[in-house]
């Protein structure tokens, strides 16, 4: 029998899961969908799911057998504990919440079912473990082979922010993936960091100044650098280089079609993060879904790599509002 799945949240990226579990991923099916607007709910799921505008009776319903929660940032925390309460497995995109304490609530309560069972509820959705060029980057970094890692550089550029960001939701939303990835690629955790700024795009609207500059230090005195743009225009593009001291490592643009054609060149870029980063959502769901029909342990990041990643965060959130000092993490 397939692992039924219900999916909270249709939205771009709740869509995007329903699309892989149906069609992309083995022994998966999904059986619910719920989201406030019962229409985009609908719209995304299978002819034979059911739907709902609320996520409660979905994670209560005898037809699922595990969640996927895509719904917004605010609703994570209290979702992945209703989510406990049933037992139920669940995957949820990142963050793990918008605050320290939502954060630390869902980590003990996890540690809690820990004890007691032995297993893990909870998985997070730090995709890009799962890219296949991040994964090459991390074993080129992990087995040394230009040297021991110096520094790092990132760039995140999107084509237009979305509706009411702020320089804080570009922190805890975009960045979040950084915070994630830096110390899972250096095998050491991120200890001090600092948001710095010039001007701002003029496509930038209300309390997002951008583009922005982080830095951020490792324990082991690696620094690294993400230039977060979230108004760029021209698409969607990521990048990381480790330099290290007898070479470097950088991470492979996407395969794209280049067309040769009146004496230029063009790739396509494209517009958002699903057709970059299509490979690792496929990957990691199934990876999701692979561990709980064998009853393992799913191999994703955990609520205590979530929680990580929003204490760095928070760091950074006290750097944007102290003129961008450089400031400790509260881990």
């Amino acid at each position: 029998m397939p692992i039924r799945v219900g999916v909270i949240g249709a939205g771009v990226m709740g869509a995007d899961h329903i699309r892989n579990l149906s069609a992309a991923v083995n022994g998966a099916e999904v059986t619910f969908v719920a989201d406030l607007d019962a229409g985009r709910a609908a719209a995304a799921a299978p002819p034979a799911a059911r739907t709902t505008t609320d996520p409660s009776e979905l994670i209560n319903s005898s037809e699922v057998d595990a969640v996927v929660i895509a719904s917004h940032d605010s609703t994570h925390a209290g979702l992945v504990l209703e989510c406990f309460e049933a037992m139920t497995p669940v995957l949820c995109e990142k963050p793990l919440a918008p605050t320290i304490l939502e954060s630390l609530d869902v980590v003990e309560a996890e540690a809690d079912i820990l004890a007691a069972t032995g297993g893990r509820l909870l998985s997070m959705g730090f995709m890009r473990r799962f890219d296949p060029g991040y994964t090459a980057l991390r074993e080129a970094t992990r087995i040394r082979s230009n040297g021991e890692p110096l520094m790092v550089h990132c760039t995140s550029r999107t084509a237009t922010a979305g509706p009411g960001a702020s320089s804080e939701s570009a922190i805890t939303n975009s960045a979040i993936h950084e915070f994630d990835i830096i110390p899972w690629l250096l095998g050491t955790p991120i200890t001090e960091v600092s948001w710095q700024a010039g001007r701002s795009s003029r496509h930038s609207t209300g309390d997002l100044q951008d583009p922005a500059l982080m830095l951020l230090r490792t324990a082991d005195g690696t620094l690294a650098t993400l230039e977060l743009f979230l108004n760029a225009q021209y698409g969607y593009t990521t990048r990381c280089e480790v330099v290290s001291e007898s070479g470097t490592a950088v991470l492979p643009e996407p395969a794209a079609l280049v067309v040769h054609h009146e004496g230029q060149q063009r790739s396509v870029i494209p517009a958002d993060w699903r057709p970059r980063f299509a490979d690792a959502y496929r990957l990691q769901i199934q990876a999701w879904i692979s561990a709980l029909e064998r009853g393992d342990t799913p191999p994703l990041a955990t609520g205590e790599d979530g929680l990580r990643a929003s204490q760095v965060a928070q760091a950074m959130i006290r750097s944007l509002h102290s003129d961008g000092a450089f400031t400790k993490v509260i881990y």
